[in-house]
């Protein structure tokens, strides 16, 4: 048994761009249709003056199988040198998926992949994972592949100035989300390790500050470089069942990812440390990571408990639903797809990495507790 670690992407902190786009020659924007409506896409295009350019900007929320599809004409078509993704996760995700299945029909497509976020959460600039949905039977189909990793990340963060705050609460808890489980995973190591603690003590003093200032730069860079640090662990280490729930949770009811990781977190650290049966092994690693934010006490389930209070009162805080009902969806939507719900999640590829072996039924109450908001604890 071995374990690896890698992170081929070069990461240029403040506006690099410039000098990542040097010997480009043609070049393909991969964004939304906000990004352009704002100007923001002129980040980019300032630097290719008298360089051919074109800019695909129909990717949406959860990006689908029919905008990579067709993103994947637009690639081949115009046969670009360079590929830059600016935006959130949708695009960054979006541009992933394109550029592998490009390769995968025409072995000759290779570029330059630029990858410039533009929200702080979901650490896609520095990992080998896309999440496409298939919009026909709601259904989110994570992608992992070495290949997807772009060669270069921009974290400037002038760019996250004008989300809106709901946007930055959710992918704030985003960000602890990946740190937490890249830190309590089966796959981890101790550089998987180093980058999760750093990510969490970085989200833990500085998320709740963006939120109430959001105009604040310095702090939105902590938060941007925390996003990174946490992208590149679980890239390295894999996730859990927060991410295989969230994943099919959002696909089903049009919840943003980080909003579906942050209401399910408290009831999946309580399940994976054993608190709502017997103590497991995990309740050590949720232990430390609750030492790591100076929650912890001399009792190891204390601290896990203490954990997961902190996590609800970040919820709180930020706005965001502490439940699936709170969130709006019914009972009777939820009852009707449960059981392809539990089917997903249990054959999400996350599922593998979870620090607790989980059957079907588990995964089932799970949802219903999360539903329910009750027990967390």
């Amino acid at each position: 048994m071995y374990s690896t670690f890698s992170s081929k992407t070069e990461i240029k902190l403040g506006d690099g761009l410039k000098d990542a786009l040097v010997g480009s020659s043609k070049v393909l924007i991969i964004t939304d249709h906000f990004m352009v409506q704002s100007k923001m896409t002129e980040y980019i295009t300032r630097h290719l003056e008298g360089v051919p350019h074109t800019i695909f900007s129909e990717v949406k929320p959860n990006p689908d199988v029919k905008t990579v599809v067709k993103g994947v004409e637009v690639l081949l078509d115009f046969r670009p040198d360079t590929v830059v993704a600016l935006g959130g996760g949708s695009p960054i995700d979006a541009a992933k998926g394109m550029i592998f299945f490009a390769h995968q029909q025409d072995s000759s497509v290779k570029v330059k992949f630029i990858a410039i976020p533009t929200t702080s959460g979901t650490g896609s600039e520095v990992t080998k994972f896309a999440v496409i949905t298939d919009t026909d039977t709601d259904t989110k189909y994570p992608l992992v592949d070495e290949s997807m990793l772009p060669e270069i990340a921009i974290l400037d963060a002038e760019l996250t100035k004008s989300v809106p705050r709901t946007i930055t609460s959710d992918t704030g808890m985003d960000v602890l989300t990946h740190a937490i489980e890249a830190f309590v995973c089966t796959a981890r190591n101790d550089f998987t390790d180093a980058l999760a603690e750093k990510a969490i003590k970085l989200a833990n003093k500085f998320l709740i500050q963006v939120f109430v200032s959001p105009d604040n730069v310095e702090l939105r860079q902590r938060m941007h470089n925390a996003s990174c640090l946490a992208g590149i662990a679980f890239s390295n280490s894999g996730l859990g069942i927060n991410h295989s729930m969230a994943h099919t949770l959002g696909a089903h009811f049009h919840i943003p990812h980080g909003k579906a990781n942050a209401l399910l977190l408290p009831y999946v650290i309580a399940f994976n440390a054993g608190l709502y049966d017997t103590l497991t092994e995990a309740n050590k690693r949720y232990a430390k990571v609750a030492r790591l934010i100076w929650l912890d006490c001399a009792n190891e389930r204390q601290s896990t408990m203490n954990l997961i209070r902190a996590m609800r009162n970040y919820i709180s805080k930020l706005n965001i639903p502490a439940s699936i009902k709170a969130a709006g969806v019914t009972r009777q939507d939820f009852d009707k797809v449960l059981p392809l719900m539990v089917e997903s999640a249990f054959n999400d590829p996350c599922t593998s990495t979870n620090p607790r072996e989980c059957t079907r039924e588990e995964l089932r109450e799970l949802f219903i507790r999360a539903y329910e908001g009750k027990n967390a604890v």
